[in-house]
């Protein structure tokens, strides 16, 4: 199958790493990498034992898809087990963390969606940083 004019294709592995707040999670689609306006999303890889940081979304609603992998993510405090195949809506709002509490590379898909009204307005850090110093890439554009 070939790519029509409006399909905009993007390879994961083109995308810098964001991995500031721990993982490696990569913004594939964005306002910045294609140009849409209404979210965003991408990949996110962690290794056994890995987390991304609690934080919030005060605008957007996070859509979490598990490929591979046994992992946990605590809202608002209370824990979710997750295993390939599960998805899990986080509401706008709630405080989340994930760690991979399995033996194997977990992945999963995420969409964020709608979009804050500026990107540094989008997430809000509840705890410190994993690697204050990493590139922390930015959604990016005019919404």
């Amino acid at each position: 199958m070939t790519d029509s004019p409006a399909t905009t294709k993007v390879a994961v592995d083109s995308v810098p790493a964001n991995t500031k707040r721990g993982g490696d999670i990569r913004v594939t689609l964005s306002p910045k990498t294609v140009g849409c306006g209404s979210g965003f999303g991408g990949v996110l890889r962690l290794a056994p034992g890995e987390f991304v940081t609690e934080h919030l979304h005060p605008y957007s609603e996070e859509f979490l898809h598990i490929v591979q992998g046994h992992v946990e993510m605590s809202l608002d405090g209370v824990p979710v087990r997750l295993e390939p195949g599960d998805s899990l809506l986080v509401p706008i709002g709630v405080r989340h963390r994930l760690v991979n509490t399995g033996t194997v590379s977990a992945e999963a898909v995420f969409h964020l969606s709608p979009l804050a009204p500026r990107p540094e307005l989008g997430h809000v850090d509840i705890e410190q940083p994993v690697h204050v110093d990493a590139g922390d890439p930015s959604v990016g554009g005019s919404r």
